[in-house]
């Protein structure tokens, strides 16, 4: 993923195009953007978003964007499974769906289990006995 512009120039973009000390317009944002090596669409997006709010700054980069929905219900789900600990992802999934009418598949839930460290072991009970061989 490419770093974002330095605040400093983003702000020399932004004035090169809005200083009208330099001519009667500035620069286009085009011919800053040519000035400073940077793609014209940032030239233009950095001064829509200065003459829109007063600022140019970077927005955040990366992280998890999509769990804030499924977290919302953390304390349900986490109660849910200290009831019923047999309960599967398709029913918590389902249960979600039904209470709030927000649908998740299973693997969002097994992410959201695997986030909050909560593991889940077979049944010993449910395991072969042994090889499945010849006996004599």
């Amino acid at each position: 993923m490419a770093k974002p512009l330095s605040p400093a120039l983003r702000l020399r973009i932004v004035r090169a195009v809005e200083d009208e000390a330099v001519e009667d317009e500035g620069m286009s944002c085009r011919a800053a953007a040519g000035r400073f090596g940077v793609a014209p669409s940032t030239a233009i997006e950095l001064v829509s978003e200065w003459r829109s709010t007063g600022a140019c700054e970077a927005g955040a980069q990366g992280g998890d964007r999509r769990s804030a929905r499924i977290e919302g219900h953390a304390a349900e789900i986490l109660s849910l499974v200290a009831a019923t600990p047999d309960m599967t992802l398709a029913e918590i999934a389902d249960h979600l769906f039904k209470v709030h009418g927000e649908r998740f598949v299973p693997s969002v839930i097994w992410r959201f289990f695997d986030r909050h460290n909560i593991t889940f072991k077979k049944n010993i009970t449910r395991q072969r006995a042994g090889s499945a061989g010849r006996s004599r």
